[in-house]
């Protein structure tokens, strides 16, 4: 039984520690403040970023770019590039990296379009058959990663280049042109369906990537698994012995990432009109380009998901503003450059300083 000093020794630890705390926070400068602002919401910086981008261009160009229909553009423009990076946030978040979500979103749409034109099979049916092949493709690079226990970049370079010969030998590198799918099948189009709002044009695709982002937000904050697959990003090994199960988390992360990777694929054919096999051959280098200038880190556990939308929006929005300036379109990988670098290096600082 405690007895009252017991009692008397826990209240003065108790006190010792709150006083040591009042103490930090007080002595804490205005650097330090910052650095833990950064550390509690990590997409702080790239909405800033965002923000200062979309002002600075506004002021270059005037109405040309702050106007309702130049900055849904960007949305648009943007929208496979912020799918896709929902899917490597989440493999990402797990200290992993998928180098064939470009590979699993291509050869998805390959299939609902083959399936339909080749085989007739119904294309509501087609499209599921398409998002159960990414979600397999998801599989197979969840299942080695966390059971073979192989090293994802590894994996996923290898499984990229097998899902991209599979595209290349199953499609026989034929394109489905747009008058075909208008004709025999649009539902495989609808992510490109567009309505107005005012002078703003939005595509489903459009909200269908702020929907996710959003889900997916709220999964990953609210949730078990969400806090389980940050928990594994963190450490691996002290999540498995305070009872999470590592190998069904980490293929469940694989899993719904291939799944979101079909859906782009879907996208995709709504975004271009067709069905191309050649299509989308950069997304794996956009996607981690988005996550990482939003500020997720690359060593996993810490992150916001919607820092990788604002990370795709950044990237559209050079894009665009240095287009509407005439500037050559390799100033635009030089400054994503930088943002990149500049992405790293602030990650660096926080872990450090946190530390």
């Amino acid at each position: 039984m405690p007895t009252d000093t017991d009692h008397y020794e826990s209240s003065v630890r108790e006190r010792r520690a709150e006083t040591v705390a009042e103490f930090k926070s007080h002595k804490a400068g205005p650097l330090q403040r910052v650095q833990h602002a950064l550390h509690v919401t990590p997409a702080l910086v790239p909405l800033i970023v965002l923000l200062v981008s979309i002002i600075v261009f506004g002021l270059l160009l005037g109405s040309r770019f702050f106007s309702p229909f130049a900055l849904t553009l960007i949305l648009q423009q943007v929208q496979i590039v912020g799918i896709v990076a929902a899917a490597q946030s989440l493999v990402i978040l797990t200290a992993g990296i998928d180098l064939s979500v470009g590979a699993i979103m291509v050869l998805s749409s390959v299939v609902m379009g083959q399936f339909t034109f080749r085989y007739g099979i119904p294309a509501p049916v087609a499209v599921a058959c398409g998002l159960a092949v990414g979600t397999a493709c998801g599989f197979l690079n969840g299942w080695l990663v966390s059971v073979m226990r192989l090293p994802p970049f590894i994996v996923t370079l290898g499984s990229w280049q097998i899902f991209l010969a599979t595209n290349y030998l199953y499609s026989a590198n034929e394109t489905i042109r747009a008058q075909e799918i208008e004709a025999a099948a649009p539902i495989l189009q609808l992510f490109g369906a567009k309505f107005q709002i005012g002078g703003a044009v939005f595509t489903v695709g459009v909200v269908f990537m702020i929907a996710l982002i959003v889900v997916l937000g709220w999964t990953l904050r609210q949730t078990a698994w969400g806090r389980h697959v940050y928990a594994v990003g963190d450490d691996a090994e002290a999540a498995q012995l305070s009872g999470v199960n590592v190998k069904r988390t980490l293929i469940s992360v694989y899993m719904l990432s291939g799944l979101i990777c079909a859906f782009a694929g879907w996208a995709l054919i709504g975004r271009i009109g067709s069905v191309s096999p050649t299509s989308g051959y950069d997304a794996n280098i956009e996607s981690i380009t988005a996550v990482v200038i939003g500020g997720i880190s690359l060593f996993g556990g810490r992150g916001s998901i919607m820092g990788s939308l604002f990370g795709a929006l950044i990237v559209g929005v050079f894009s665009l503003g240095l287009r509407l300036l005439g500037a050559d379109a390799q100033w635009t990988y030089f400054f994503i450059g930088v943002l990149i670098i500049a992405a790293v290096a602030v990650d660096q600082w926080i872990r450090k300083v946190s530390a």
